[in-house]
């Protein structure tokens, strides 16, 4: 059995290493609070959806309280997510260096209690569910067919990015569901938007794995697109910032989200820009600078929501 308190290897320096209890560590770590970027990536599509959302019905009276309720869901279900990711990927993580000093199969925690973890994240999610409506309720809950099947999809296709997209960017769906009791095309062209933008975050996120996932038979875009990365991820995050451009026009949206838009365009551009897929470091760096994107979008949607409503 591995130390309590030893750290992943990819994950160093944060509050869970320095100020959770010992016996707390290693449950955090497999839920990923050591590294809530992902959480934020989850969070980003749910809060331009509850922006553009509450924007076209003209009042923001209850949006500081939706804003809090998917804060609170994201950060768990992201949890719960990672964890049911973990238990699957047991044996693969095990072959990775970067992730093979992970919970599970570092043996800091044991199957069955990543299982019971895994039951009460879902319970805190489903509590933050049963908030909204009906219909927002059987729309969240739709969503885990998607979220059960992603962690196979790296077995079987070079796509699993896609598939990541599909869970993680139903978020954009869950704004228009609690506000508006309904999906529209701003919703699903916000969807196909967000999706757009997951593919290519995610893409750069693994090349920091591509020789090890080569070598055990894991598959990625990163290992499909290779040497032609930079292009691929000038067409997907082109095609975000145009459906998303289309989302904003069918919601109504004025310039203050078109500013937001343009930020966020640039700021995807910039990593364009400086990708280089032989640097494991800076391919995290540009990982994570996807939620600086994200909250520039939100800013301008939000922002633009007060003025409508206003």
């Amino acid at each position: 059995m591995s130390d309590l308190s030893g750290r992943v290897a990819d994950s160093t320096g944060n509050w869970v290493d320095s100020h959770a209890p010992s016996w707390a560590r290693p449950y955090l770590r497999l839920a990923r609070y050591d590294r809530p970027i992902g959480s934020w990536l989850l969070l980003l599509p749910c809060w331009w959806s509850a922006a553009l959302a509450s924007g076209i019905a003209g009042d923001v009276g209850s949006l500081p309280l939706m804003l809090t309720l998917f804060f609170i869901g994201a950060f768990t279900m992201r949890g719960a997510g990672c964890t049911w990711n973990d238990i699957t990927d047991r044996d693969l993580d095990a072959s990775v260096e970067r992730t093979r000093s992970r919970p599970l199969p570092a043996g800091q925690v044991s199957l069955a209690g990543a299982l019971t973890f895994l039951v009460a994240q879902a319970l805190v999610g489903l509590i933050v569910l049963l908030q909204f409506n009906s219909f927002a309720i059987v729309t969240g809950i739709a969503s885990l067919v998607i979220v059960a099947v992603y962690p196979f999809m790296k077995r079987i296709t070079y796509w699993p990015q896609v598939v990541l997209g599909l869970a993680f960017s139903w978020g954009a769906l869950m704004g228009f569901a609690a506000t508006l009791g309904a999906l529209g095309p701003a919703a699903f062209t916000l969807y196909a938007g967000a999706i757009s933008w997951v593919i290519g975050y995610d893409t750069i996120y693994a090349h920091q794995d591509r020789e090890d996932d080569a070598l055990i038979g894991v598959k990625s875009t990163a290992l499909l697109f290779g040497e032609n990365t930079r292009t691929m991820l000038a067409l997907f995050y082109a095609l975000a910032v145009v459906l998303i451009g289309v989302s904003i026009y069918l919601s109504g949206a004025g310039a203050t989200a078109c500013v937001g838009l343009l930020a966020f365009a640039v700021h995807l551009a910039w990593q364009i820009r400086s990708i280089r897929i032989d640097d494991a470091a800076l391919c995290l760096r540009l990982f994570k600078s996807n939620r600086d994107a994200g909250l520039l979008l939100f800013a301008g949607l939000v922002a633009d929501a007060a003025m409508r409503a206003g």
